[in-house]
């Protein structure tokens, strides 16, 4: 007869028993952090490249790196190097999500637009200008600015 199956632990009790069996060594929790974003990373490379509906072949051209990179990266996580460039990237993915159909995203993304200088969003991911990319969707979204 096989055992049932135990509940998962809640996250605050799992963070609770970590911190509690290594609070003595404040690196191995800081080291433990830092692998934990770094996975975390990959998992948000992930959804952009599904919202966005890119392959990896496509996002290594966007980051200049090959696809077996950018597959290594969803993997392993985000090198450090990249990270802010996937955060800008995650940061409007949520705010391309929040406030459009998804099925319109692929499009929109690709789409010269104006106030980018004619380029698209996508462009200025393969420029390497993530900041710009992540203000221009707040512009895009601050509605409460339309009226002042």
């Amino acid at each position: 007869m096989s055992a049932l199956p135990q509940p998962a632990m809640a996250p605050d009790e799992a963070a609770d028993e970590l911190v509690a069996r290594h609070e003595a060594d404040p690196d191995w929790l800081d080291a433990f952090a830092e692998a934990f974003e770094r996975r975390r990373s990959g998992h948000d490379l992930e959804r952009i490249l599904r919202v966005w509906d890119l392959s990896q072949s496509e996002a290594g051209r966007l980051f200049g790196v090959t696809r077996q990179a950018v597959a290594k990266w969803l993997h392993e996580g985000v090198p450090i190097d990249r990270a802010e460039q996937v955060s800008n990237l995650a940061a409007a993915t949520d705010l391309l999500v929040r406030y459009l159909k998804r099925d319109r995203i692929p499009a929109v993304v690709r789409r010269p637009a104006p106030g980018l200088g004619g380029q698209s969003l996508v462009e200025l991911w393969a420029a390497g200008d993530t900041r710009r990319l992540l203000q221009r969707c707040r512009d895009l979204f601050a509605f409460g600015d339309a009226h002042t």
